[in-house]
C-alpha cells in the first residue's frame, strides 16, 4: 500500500486495512481512465494527463471543469467497481444488498442479489474524499471536490435500474421477482459528460461562519448536488504546458471536413494540418465454415489521415 503513489496517509491506511478491495480501486482507476478518455477523446484535452491510481491523487489542472469531471468520474469508478465486486462475493465485508425486501407497488416480489450501492458510496466517501477531508473545509478546492465526488456517485444512484425474472407455467409471468442493478458504466460516462458540458463557476462567499460555493453569475441557476461546478476558467489547450498538465494538440488527428471539435480547424488551433496517406490493413472477405470458424482475407488500402501542425 505505502508504495502506491499519489495516495495521502489516510488513504494508504484504508488500503491496509481492506487490501480486498484494492483490486476493485485499481479497477476503478483504469474504468475512470477509459470513460474520461471515451468521452473528451475528439477535444483539445483528450484526458491523456491521467495515469494509473494517480487519478485518486493530485488532479494536474485544479479548480477547472475538467478537474470537475475527472473528480466526478473517479469518485463514481470506486462506488461502481466496489459494489460490483460485493454483488460478485469478491469481498468479505459485503454482498447483495438485502435490506429490498417485500412487495412493490407494481406487484412483483423484490428477490434476488440487488447491487449494495450504499457500501459501494460508503468506500468512496471513505477512500475517495480522504485528501480533501484533510484539507480543511475552508478551502474552496476541496469544497468544489468533495461536491464533483458527490455527483458522482448521484449520478449512479439516480439511474439504477430494476431487473425482472417471470416465474409460472411456460414463463406466463404469473410471478416477478426483481432487484435493482447499477446503470453501465458508459451511462455513468454520458450522464457525467453532459453535466460538464453544463457545469456552473462558482466562488467563495462566507455565510456566517460557514464558507460556500455560490454561481459566480446572478444570471446562473443554483446548482444540485446532481450538478458539477469549478472555479477557474480552462485553459485552451493548445500548447505544450506540462507543468499544469496540457500536453497541447501538436501532432493530434483530426477530422478535415468536421466543422465541430474534432475538425482541424479547432483541434489544431488555427495552427493548420499536416496531410499524408497510410495503409491500414482490416479483416474483409470473411466466410462463415460450418462448424465452427470463421475465416477472412486481409484487405489493405491507402487512407488520407491528417494531423495537426
Amino acid at each position: 500500500c505505502k508504495g502506491l503513489r499519489g495516495l495521502v496517509e489516510e488513504q494508504v491506511r484504508i488500503c491496509q486495512r481492506q487490501v480486498e478491495a484494492m483490486d476493485a480501486v485499481k479497477h476503478a482507476a483504469e474504468l475512470a481512465i477509459e470513460e474520461c478518455q471515451h468521452q473528451f477523446h475528439a477535444r483539445r484535452w483528450n484526458c491523456s494527463t491521467l495515469q494509473g491510481l494517480q487519478v485518486f491523487g493530485k488532479v494536474t489542472i485544479q479548480g477547472t471543469r475538467e478537474s470537475a469531471f475527472i473528480h466526478a468520474i473517479a469518485a463514481a469508478g470506486v462506488a461502481f467497481a466496489v459494489t460490483q465486486a460485493c454483488s460478485h462475493g469478491e469481498l468479505e465485508d459485503c454482498g447483495c444488498d438485502r435490506k429490498i425486501r417485500g412487495v412493490s407497488a407494481e406487484g412483483f416480489q423484490w428477490s434476488g442479489c440487488s447491487d449494495n450501492l450504499s457500501y459501494g458510496i460508503a468506500f468512496s466517501q471513505a477512500f475517495v474524499d480522504n485528501p480533501e477531508r484533510s484539507r480543511g473545509i475552508s478551502s474552496s478546492r476541496a469544497l468544489m471536490n468533495l461536491h464533483n465526488n458527490e455527483a458522482g456517485r448521484k449520478a449512479i444512484l439516480s439511474h439504477m435500474k430494476v431487473e425482472c425474472k417471470c416465474h409460472g407455467v411456460s414463463g406466463s409471468c404469473e410471478v416477478r421477482t426483481c432487484w435493482k442493478v447499477m446503470p453501465p458504466f458508459r451511462e455513468v460516462g454520458n450522464v457525467l459528460k453532459e453535466k460538464f458540458e453544463g457545469a456552473t463557476e462558482v466562488h467563495p462567499k462566507w455565510v456566517g461562519s460557514r464558507k460556500l460555493l455560490v454561481p459566480k453569475s446572478s444570471r446562473f441557476k443554483p446548482y444540485t448536488v446532481h450538478d458539477l461546478i469549478y472555479l477557474l476558467a480552462s485553459p485552451d489547450f493548445c500548447d505544450w504546458d506540462p507543468r499544469h498538465g496540457v500536453f497541447g494538440t501538436s501532432g493530434r488527428q483530426c477530422n478535415r471536413t468536421s466543422p465541430a471539435m474534432d475538425g482541424c480547424e479547432l483541434l489544431c488551433c488555427g495552427r493548420g494540418f499536416r496531410s499524408a496517406h497510410t495503409e491500414v490493413v482490416e479483416r474483409c472477405g470473411c466466410k462463415f465454415r460450418w462448424c465452427c470458424s470463421v475465416t477472412c482475407k486481409q484487405c489493405r488500402h491507402l487512407v488520407e489521415v491528417h494531423s495537426c501542425r
